[in-house]
């Protein structure tokens, strides 16, 4: 246009011969027919066009429409005309109006035209204030808005429900704390705490920036907390990561009789799929169907996920089955319920069905098959991707980069690393550490340190830092973890599996003093003992030959699972108490508590320790009979030393040839040796042959 919002008005205003021409009433009210028809047509740039060509004056109320219109379509061109217009056929513009220009600039993002035209104004009242403040509030400038904010209250407009809540969502955009305990200082001064309005936007803006206490101590002062005072609380506690908070508060809200609205409901849900709580999850289910949300898509979506999530995919496919129930993120809810429960073919069945897919389908189905080690599957998905879809994000790229590391495939893995740095998720840190974790795993160092001092040196956190430990301590570089663990000290604070990390790696070096020292410092600093440091405590006691200490960590916790016992057993067969092994075993079984493939590698071991042949026996095929695991190479190999040591030689012919897979070169190698020790020649030549061939 040539001109500016603010300083056609300025000049306007100030042309104190300025009159308006009197308007034609018919060519008026036709002209005005013919704009509505244009908006009501959805053609706002012709609609704006006649009116800008008109040089009659028209109603405030079309400006007003013409504003909004403007505003929701991000017209600033649009704005511009409609705002010229009013101001050269208005010789004094209504305040109203102009605040509604400043909006739509605003909305349009044109920050400069709605400060331009607020300052040119000769007269303001409060709204064009919040007008302003909200301008500079949607466009993420808290400090502007708060600026605005102080000079509003010393140019004499006190503010209201409306300045208040702009300047807190600005602060909120942001997760600006300082800022926003300053406006809740002076909400308090004004006498506005306990508003139901302005204190759902406090715990909204203390929730988000994580200071949940606070969040809820202003959710308990509201007098009247409304539904969506509470959808906000619930939905912060869940954000925060405690489900259990977020679903206790989600029933209070049936205490003080307030409906949930249907985003409640499906924030309670994920809650009770965060911390796998079907119980809560069926009554919340419940109630939805009581209250009539059974067919509403966005609770239905939510408890497909929980039901999935929970394990009850029976139930999660019943409602998946309903009319509404059926779009991408419910089918994508119930290809990662099969695939993370390890029913991988039944999730890739479902997933070659979906009509459609996203992104978070593709990697709800390669972490199934990642989560479980199938390998080779996952690296012929990976092809299928690639070939099908471009869509890959940084989570498909962490999968990806878990495959390489499970195949030991380095070189693969410099591929993917290629592509990174080609499409620019470099500076991606969840990328990062896993190139560092793959690099680590498949041995080369070298390439780790590449990733950790060029690639993530800015923007490592602890992840990282376990992921290099992990690296150090997997390749018996037990010695430099422990450096690398007292500089991590400096820079990040230690997670429990930090310590399970360095735990391993006193273990590997024999380093008892050092790794006592670990248990004293996370008990004197108040450390979580899950099961999974209690199983490295016991390893780590067990292989530097203190048993006694290994058994007193394992008593120490009353309910224990299956890593646990693994370890309590493993450590004793590494200590050669074999009898210990089995009398663990019974204790474990009277406990409820399953055995898996490495329990019974255990088991076996013990057998052949103190010579208990049959019962050896009778325990590898318990294996398939009475729990349902098929048997590994390494209880193959377990039973071939059973047989092997203690001269079953017959019972050895008879296992090894009845095997459903031709025998390794280490199996015919102890085989042969076993012949020789105890003169069984027959058997020996076997043996020999296939080691010929």
């Amino acid at each position: 246009m040539g001109v500016t919002a603010g300083s056609v008005l300025n000049r306007l205003l100030c042309d104190k011969g300025h009159l308006t021409k009197p308007s034609n009433p018919t060519a008026v009210k036709a002209i005005s027919s013919t704009i509505l028809t244009h908006l009501d047509s959805g053609h706002l740039p012709k609609a704006v066009s006649i009116l800008f060509a008109s040089p009659h004056p028209f109603q405030f109320s079309l400006y007003a429409r013409l504003f909004q219109l403007c505003s929701s379509n991000h017209a600033i061109l649009e704005v511009r005309k409609v705002e010229s217009h009013l101001v050269t056929f208005s010789p004094v513009p209504p305040i109203f109006l102009l605040n509604r220009a400043i909006e739509a600039y605003a909305k349009c993002g044109s920050l400069g035209d709605a400060r331009e035209l607020f300052e040119e104004m000769p007269q303001r009242d409060g709204g064009s204030w919040n007008a302003l403040i909200t301008a500079y509030s949607q466009t993420g400038n808290p400090e502007d808005a708060f600026g605005l904010f102080i000079k509003m209250n010393r140019s004499g407009f006190l503010p209201n429900e409306i300045t208040f809540a702009s300047v807190l969502g600005s602060c909120a955009a942001v997760l600006a704390l300082w800022l926003s305990r300053q406006i809740h200082a002076v909400i308090f001064k004004y006498g506005f705490n306990g508003n139901v309005i302005l204190g759902s936007s406090l715990v909204d803006i203390y929730g988000k920036c994580g200071v949940m206490r606070d969040a809820r101590g202003i959710f308990d002062e509201i007098q009247n907390p409304n539904d969506i005072s509470w959808n906000i609380i619930v939905r912060r506690y869940l954000e925060m990561g405690e489900g259990k908070e977020a679903i206790i508060m989600f029933f209070q809200m049936f205490v003080a009789a307030v409906r949930p609205l249907n985003f409640t409901f499906s924030s309670a849900l994920v809650a009770c799929s965060s911390i796998t709580a079907l119980e809560e999850g069926m009554q919340i289910h419940g109630a939805a169907i009581k209250m009539g949300f059974e067919n509403d898509e966005v609770v239905l979506s939510s408890l497909i996920d929980m039901y999935a999530k929970c394990g009850e995919l029976e139930n999660a496919c019943a409602i998946f089955d309903q009319p509404k129930s059926k779009n991408l993120i419910s089918g994508t809810s119930i290809v990662s319920g099969y695939a993370m429960s390890g029913q991988t073919w039944k999730a890739r069945e479902f997933f070659n069905e979906m009509p459609e897919r996203n992104v978070v389908t593709w990697n709800a189905m390669l972490a199934g098959y990642t989560h479980y080690f199938q390998w080779e599957e996952a690296l012929n998905f990976i092809f299928l991707m690639v070939n099908t879809t471009k869509n890959i994000d940084q989570v498909t790229l962490g999968l990806i980069l878990k495959v390489c590391a499970g195949l030991s495939d380095v070189e693969m893995g410099k591929q993917v690393h290629g592509f990174i740095y080609r499409h620019d998720f470099c500076s991606n840190i969840f990328v990062g550490n896993g190139l560092l974790d793959m690099y680590g795993k498949c041995g080369n160092l070298k390439r780790a340190k590449t990733v950790w001092f060029h690639q993530i040196s800015q923007c490592r956190d602890r992840i990282s830092w376990n992921a290099l430990l992990s690296s150090y301590a997997r390749h018996g570089r037990s010695e430099l973890a422990m450096t690398i663990f007292c500089e991590m000290q400096l820079e990040e604070t230690p997670d429990e599996y930090t310590f399970a990390i360095l735990l391993a790696a006193c273990a590997n070096i024999f380093a008892l003093e050092q790794g006592k020292q670990i248990h004293g410092f996370m008990i004197r600093n108040g450390y979580t003992m899950d099961s999974v440091v209690r199983g490295a405590l016991v390893d780590m006691y067990s292989k530097c030959r203190s048993i006694e200490y290994a058994i007193m960590v394992f008593k120490e916790r009353a309910s224990r699972d299956v890593i646990l016992w693994n370890s309590m057993i493993l450590g004793c067969c590494h200590n050669y108490k074999g009898r210990e092994v089995l009398k663990c075993f019974g204790l474990m079984e009277d406990e409820g508590i399953k055995p898996d493939h490495v329990t019974f590698r255990g088991v076996l071991h013990a057998c052949t320790y103190e010579g208990f042949v049959e019962l050896g026996r009778q325990y590898f095929d318990s294996m398939t009979n009475e729990y349902g695991i098929i048997p590994r190479l390494e209880h193959y190999e377990c039973m071939i030393e059973l047989y092997s040591q203690w001269g079953y030689m017959d019972e050895l012919e008879n296992f090894v040839k009845n095997m459903p897979f031709d025998p390794t070169v280490p199996m015919l190698t102890r085989v042969l040796d076993a012949c020789r020790r105890h003169g069984c020649l027959r058997l020996g030549q076997w043996a020999a042959q296939r080691l010929n061939e």
